[in-house]
């Protein structure tokens, strides 16, 4: 007797722990492999529209293409106007109560064709790793027969028209194997993120009620390098300084004024130097103020599995900087890094001449308890007590006849960081959708080091906001030779059925 009321107890048991954890997947891996595949001609006609922000002809195909292709999935497109490219937004409403805002971006960065190893750059490659460890380019037919590493490679893989086709492919399987989400869809589509999306803050405000929504999630962004389901609570803000200094009116034969004319690289180089210490601290006194790790902290940034002897190895670099003593640590500090410098010529277009200026181009990462224009200010001032005139425009001749030292600072604010609780509504719901669909709890990330144009979204709409990321940690992004993981967009697409799937 006992005997054979075991397998029904062991049912029952087994069907009261799968209704406590849930649906599974909603749809078979043969099913999603075949969606998979059926996109990638999409996918790479997507690719294959140039689209760097700098080119509004080039973005307006991007937007067009994106309202096309929005549209045959039944959302509502519409343009949100600017000072310059549009934000589109594309709205599909379920007639339920709560409303999800997506944010998705559509540009890229510029490129140097002739640091790409294939034809062009926006001419997607798919490429497999060879014996000798080397990407080799195999046809593109190749594609229905993939392999998890193979990659494709093409400007904006990961960052992020990937994410964009993972979303319409999910959008496609939900519609056609009956997934329909308990809550109403908006998309805004980004076409100048790259360039600091510098128009988005103003068409926030102005559209508020438009975009009104209950929480954010964006689809962005590397996994952690484990490439484990992974979840975002946070990102740096970003403000830029571009900072020059100054010789001569025009460059000058270094052998004729070598030792008279200043030299305003060495100047600049100086200049530069003295903001941070050897060991990569800004020295700038109250840079850090108002940033305090607790012990509720430390524990959320340790819980990350990060091995740092594998970061220096992948970075090639022997040791950190000490702003934290760890990686997670490190990225809840404001930082400031020298992006770019540039002054007279160099390697075949080298000349012995003292350079007439020298430039240095800055960012600051910003956290949420430090106030942007402040740090602007605390380096604004050290300049000053360097002994500069610091000014925001180009020198005129009696400034420089009476000012042994000039440099011209300049400075724009693009958006500041957010947060978001581990515990919010949006954070517990995503947390299921993953565990579900993967099996595992995923990897929670108080903060990223990078920055998204999320601010004005938490802070206008008033909605907490968490980042979904998908794509492959080594993607090359904003570098020559970006590319995608295939099995990482076929998981993307994976993770946004979930999502869709979820009930909130």
């Amino acid at each position: 007797m006992i005997h054979s009321r075991a397998p029904i107890i062991c049912l029952l048991i087994l069907t009261f722990a799968l209704e406590a954890y849930g649906q599974k997947f909603p749809v078979s891996e043969a099913i999603l492999e075949q969606y998979t595949k059926a996109s990638f001609p999409m996918l790479r006609e997507l690719y294959s529209i140039p689209n760097d922000a700098f080119y509004l002809e080039d973005i307006e195909k991007n937007v067009q293409w994106c309202e096309s292709s929005f549209s045959k999935r039944g959302f509502k497109t519409s343009r949100i106007e600017t000072k310059r490219a549009p934000l589109l937004l594309a709205e599909r409403d379920y007639g339920k109560k709560k409303t999800v805002l997506v944010y998705l971006q559509l540009d890229g960065q510029p490129v140097d064709s002739t640091r790409w190893f294939q034809e062009h750059p926006f001419k997607p490659a798919l490429k497999r790793k060879g014996d000798n460890g080397l990407w080799e380019e195999i046809p593109w037919e190749s594609i229905q027969n993939y392999e998890d590493d193979w990659r494709i490679f093409v400007r904006a893989a990961s960052d992020a028209k990937g994410p964009v086709g993972m979303f319409l492919t999910a959008m496609d399987i939900a519609e056609k194997e009956g997934i329909e989400p308990n809550y109403n869809l908006k998309i805004i589509m980004d076409f100048e993120e790259e360039m600091g999306s510098p128009n988005l803050p103003e068409a926030v405000k102005k559209n508020k009620d438009l975009l009104k929504a209950d929480m954010l999630i964006i689809f962005d962004g590397p996994r952690h390098i484990t490439n484990r389901p992974t979840l975002t609570f946070g990102a740096r803000g970003i403000a830029t300084i571009q900072l020059t200094t100054y010789g001569p009116l025009v460059a000058q034969h270094s052998g004729h004024f070598g030792n008279y004319a200043p030299n305003p690289a060495l100047r600049l180089s100086k200049l530069l130097a003295s903001m941070k210490d050897d060991e990569g601290r800004v020295t700038i006194p109250g840079f850090y103020d108002g940033v305090s790790i607790s012990s509720e902290v430390e524990k959320i940034l340790k819980a990350v599995p990060d091995n740092e002897a594998q970061i220096k190895d992948r970075l090639q670099i022997a040791e950190t900087d000490q702003v934290g003593s760890y990686y997670q640590e490190a990225i809840q500090y404001p930082s400031l890094n020298i992006r770019g410098m540039q002054s007279a010529w160099i390697d075949e277009e080298v000349r012995t001449i003292i350079p007439a200026w020298a430039r240095a181009e800055i960012d600051i990462r910003l956290v949420k308890e430090t106030d942007p224009e402040r740090l602007i200010s605390l380096v604004k001032n050290h300049i000053q007590d360097q002994g500069y005139l610091v000014l925001d425009s180009v020198p005129r001749k009696g400034q420089r006849l009476t000012n042994s030292k000039i440099a011209t600072f300049q400075h724009e604010i693009s958006y500041q960081s957010f947060r978001t609780d581990f515990d919010s509504d949006v954070g517990l719901w995503l947390r299921r959708a993953l565990k579900k669909t993967f099996g595992e709890e995923p990897i929670m990330i108080r903060m990223s080091g990078g920055s998204i144009p999320i601010s004005p979204f938490v802070t206008t709409l008033d909605i907490p906001a968490v980042t979904v990321p998908t794509v492959n940690r080594d993607n090359n992004q904003h570098s020559p030779n970006e590319n995608i993981r295939l099995g990482n967009y076929r998981d993307g697409i994976k993770t946004m059925v979930a999502i869709l799937n979820e009930k909130l």
